[in-house]
């Protein structure tokens, strides 16, 4: 298959220090993490070099430059998704902002009041039964401390949820919808808009898992109307340590900021303490200040390849990964295979090869590949496996990669002697 190419995205492999260093490595790894580009790296080591100093502290130049740096890469970051600045909080990762939510969720529930966002005894809290366990296990928790129920949205014999089914499930007691925008085992993309639109029917808010979305398509979080969602940094070409809970302006500054501390602050006395508007007032302590200009480095470097031609790319490497695959004797696909939109990852299992040696294998032969349950036991548990083989492609992944990927994978069997 031929891959669209513009002219932005034909030399795109040559931007990454860490291809140049391997030259021959295949690398399918990426929903798990991404490979940054040189100009993240350079950007990150020339704020070290030459305006490193603590943000929103003193009145020192010093202070100012790193400052400016700091909530300049918030208002990109910002403009990346669709959101405004203030809409923009910096946490460690998605996983750390989910619980950030669910902590700020457990102090509304506790402190009383009537908003929306206020959980009650016997309210509910709905997921899907193919999160990741960072969408699951916070909620989990959350349900513990509040009384809340947990309900979750059962999927079919390849994993895929319907709007109907969620819709069986949501009721008016219903508070909050937590799902994924794309699957990181299946590929599958939800429905967000019908979703949203289902939230509101019943007065409930929406959290969006766009860890798979935010780095390969169009993410326009107003337009979507979801309430909150997170994504993490090192998934779309940036730095570990840093991703990003989104709210709604009048949300996070209705929520109490769940983490407390120094910076996030107006007046502490001995008895009490007030809080700075969203989204400082959930940034207590000393911030990830060069890994944010790092993030903001990557989006930048994506926003300039353009993120529709990104997503163009994608949806014919999800194909090709998809052919490839399928046409594989004794391999089966988790997942949709054909008829629906899909990411460009693609999850399998090899028959009488246990994913762990069809990993070690695939490694053995320079092809970087994910095996495990991909902290989704429950979805691995309904489809009946206990664990599987993800192939996820970016926008530096090739023809010969996939091809690379196909001829390894055709040999699996024969080695472990499972074609016989």
């Amino acid at each position: 298959m031929t891959m669209p190419r513009s002219t932005a995205l034909r030399q795109t492999r040559a931007d990454f220090p860490f291809f140049q260093r391997r030259p021959g490595q295949v690398y399918l790894d990426s929903a798990a993490t991404s490979q940054p580009p040189r100009v993240v790296l350079d950007a990150e080591r020339t704020f070290t070099e030459t305006a490193y100093a603590a943000v929103h502290r003193g009145a020192s130049a010093a202070t100012g430059s790193a400052t400016t740096a700091f909530e300049s890469a918030r208002a990109r970051i910002a403009r990346f998704v669709g959101a405004g600045d203030d809409e923009i909080v910096w946490t460690e990762n998605a996983t750390d902002a989910i619980n950030l939510l669910a902590w700020s969720l457990t102090d509304a529930a506790h402190e009383g009041g009537d908003g929306p966002w206020v959980l009650h005894p016997g309210d509910e809290i709905v997921i899907t039964e193919a999160e990741h366990h960072a969408n699951l296990v916070p909620w989990q928790r959350l349900a513990a401390r509040t009384g809340a129920v947990l309900r979750a949205v059962p999927v079919d014999d390849e994993g895929l949820w319907t709007i109907d089914a969620l819709a069986g499930v949501v009721s008016d007691r219903t508070r909050l919808i937590a799902f994924a925008h794309i699957s990181n085992v299946t590929g599958f993309v939800a429905p967000v808009e019908d979703v949203v639109a289902l939230a509101a029917r019943h007065g409930a808010l929406t959290f969006l898992d766009a860890c798979q979305s935010a780095p390969h398509r169009p993410l326009d979080l107003h337009g979507l109307g979801v309430d909150f969602a997170a994504f993490s940094a090192h998934k779309m070409l940036g730095p570990t340590g840093i991703g990003v809970l989104y709210g709604r302006a009048a949300l996070l500054n209705a929520l109490p900021p769940g983490r407390t501390g120094g910076s996030a602050i107006t007046t502490v006395t001995l008895e009490s303490a007030g809080f700075l508007p969203a989204p400082h007032r959930f940034e207590p302590g000393t911030q990830p200040v060069v890994q944010a200009v790092g993030f903001a480095a990557a989006a930048d470097y994506l926003a300039g390849l353009g993120m529709p031609a990104v997503a163009e790319r994608e949806h014919h490497l999800a194909q090709a990964l998809v052919d490839t695959v399928v046409r594989v004797p004794g391999v089966r696909i988790i997942g949709p295979a054909a008829g629906a939109e899909r990411a460009a990852l693609v999850s399998f299992v090899v028959d009488g090869v246990h994913p762990h040696d069809v990993g070690q294998f695939l490694d053995d032969r320079g092809v970087t590949v994910r095996t495990g349950h991909h902290c989704a036991q429950p979805l691995h548990r309904r489809l009946g496996v206990p664990a599987t083989t993800r192939a996820s492609a970016y926008v530096y992944t090739t023809d010969d990669d996939i091809a690379a990927l196909g001829e390894a994978l055709a040999e699996v069997r024969g080695f472990f002697g499972a074609d016989r």
